[in-house]
C-alpha cells in the first residue's frame, strides 16, 4: 500500500530503517541536517533532503521541516526511529492532522505512557508489581517528607525523563536536598516538564526489558526479554537475551504483565516494558513503558529472526486498509 515512507532520524537506524524499505520495495525519503549531509542514510535513500544546520532543534527535531518534505516528496508515512520525535506526541497529532501516517503506537497509547507516574498509575489499576514509590512532590520540602515516609534510599525521578536523564540515587536527606533543584531543572531543560517523584531504590537489581507488539485490538505477542543490567550513568552498555539466570516461571510472570498493562490500553505497534528484578528476594517490579522502536531492537530480532521495523509498516498499512 505504501509507496515511500519518509525516516525522520539519521545515523545507524535510519540506515536500519532503508534496509527494510529496500527489501519490502517501498520508496525511501531521508532527511538530514548540514552536517550529515555525506552520511550513509543520505547516500543510501533513493531521495534526500536537507532540513537545517546540525543542531537537533533546527533540523530533526523540527516538526514544520519534516512535514514540509514529506507533503513535498508524496511520501504517505514516516518512521521516526528512536530518540528524537520518535515519542512525541505534538509529532504524532502533526501526522495526523496532515494526513501523513505516523508509523508507531497511536496518540492514546503515547499519552498513557509518556508521564512515569501515569504509567504507574495504570499498572497500579492492572495489578502489576511496582516499586514502592510516590506521587508528584509538590516542592522539595515536600519530597523530603515523602522520602522520610518511604525509607531511604530513594530514586528522585523525572516524571517525563527518559534515556538515563533525570533520575538521581539520594541514600541521605543531605544527599536529597542537594540533588533536588538539580534534577528539577534537568528535567525542565531536557523535557519541558519539571515535575518529579520518588521510588525506592533497590541496590542489587536486574534491569530486564520485554519486548512487545500489539494489534490495537487487545492482543499483545510478546518478542522475549532483554537483560540491559550493565549500564554506566544509567545508560545502557551491553544488551543479553534471554536473561542470563532468570527462571522460565519468573519469566512468564513478566511476560504476563506486560501483556496484561499493554492489552488494557490496547495497544498497537512496537513497545518495551521495562522492569527491575531483585536478585535477593527474586521480586520483579515495572519502570516504564518505551512506546517506540527501542535502540536494542536488533537484539531482539537476531535471536528471534523477525524485523520489527517491517512489522511495524505491516501493521499500520493493515490498519489503513480497514
Amino acid at each position: 500500500m505504501f509507496t515511500k515512507i519518509l525516516i525522520a532520524n539519521r545515523g545507524a537506524i535510519a540506515c536500519r530503517i532503508l534496509r527494510t524499505l529496500r527489501r519490502m520495495g517501498i520508496g525511501s525519503v531521508s532527511v538530514y541536517s548540514e552536517a550529515d549531509a555525506t552520511s550513509r542514510h543520505v547516500l543510501d535513500a533513493d531521495e534526500a533532503y536537507c532540513i537545517g544546520p546540525a543542531p537537533a532543534s533546527q533540523s530533526y527535531l523540527s516538526i514544520e521541516k519534516i512535514l514540509k518534505v514529506a507533503r513535498e516528496t508524496g511520501a504517505q508515512a514516516i518512521h521516526p526511529g528512536y530518540g528524537f520525535l520518535s515519542e512525541s506526541i505534538d509529532f504524532a497529532q502533526a501526522c495526523d492532522a496532515h494526513g501523513v501516517a505516523f508509523i508507531g503506537p497511536g496518540i492514546e497509547h503515547i499519552e498513557a505512557f509518556a508521564l512515569k507516574h501515569r504509567a504507574r498509575e495504570i499498572a497500579a489499576e492492572c495489578n502489576v508489581p511496582l516499586l514502592s514509590g510516590t506521587g508528584l512532590a509538590a516542592d522539595k520540602e515536600d519530597a523530603l517528607a515523602l522520602a522520610a515516609k518511604l525509607a531511604y534510599p530513594v530514586m528522585l525521578k523525572s516524571t517525563a525523563g527518559g534515556g538515563g536523564i533525570g533520575m538521581r540515587v539520594c541514600e541521605t536527606s543531605e544527599q536529597l536536598d542537594a540533588a533536588y533543584e538539580s534534577v528539577v531543572r534537568l528535567s525542565h531543560n531536557s523535557f519541558g516538564d519539571s515535575r518529579v517523584y520518588l521510588e525506592k531504590f533497590i541496590a542489587r537489581a536486574k534491569h530486564i526489558e520485554v519486548q512487545i507488539f500489539g494489534d490495537g485490538s487487545g492482543e499483545i505477542l510478546v518478542l522475549g526479554a532483554r537483560d540491559c543490567s550493565t549500564q554506566r550513568r544509567h545508560q545502557k552498555v551491553i544488551e543479553e537475551t534471554p536473561v542470563p539466570g532468570l527462571d522460565a516461571q519468573t519469566q512468564e510472570r513478566l511476560f504476563a504483565c506486560a501483556r496484561l498493562l499493554c492489552g488494557a490500553v490496547n495497544y498497537r505497534s512496537a513497545g518495551t516494558v521495562e522492569f527491575l528484578f531483585d536478585v535477593e528476594s527474586k521480586e520483579f517490579y515495572f519502570l516504564e513503558v518505551n512506546t517506540r522502536l527501542q535502540v536494542e531492537h536488533g537484539v531482539t530480532e537476531q535471536v528471534t529472526g523477525v524485523d520489527i521495523v517491517e512489522m511495524m509498516i505491516l501493521e499500520l498499512q493493515e490498519r489503513c486498509r480497514r
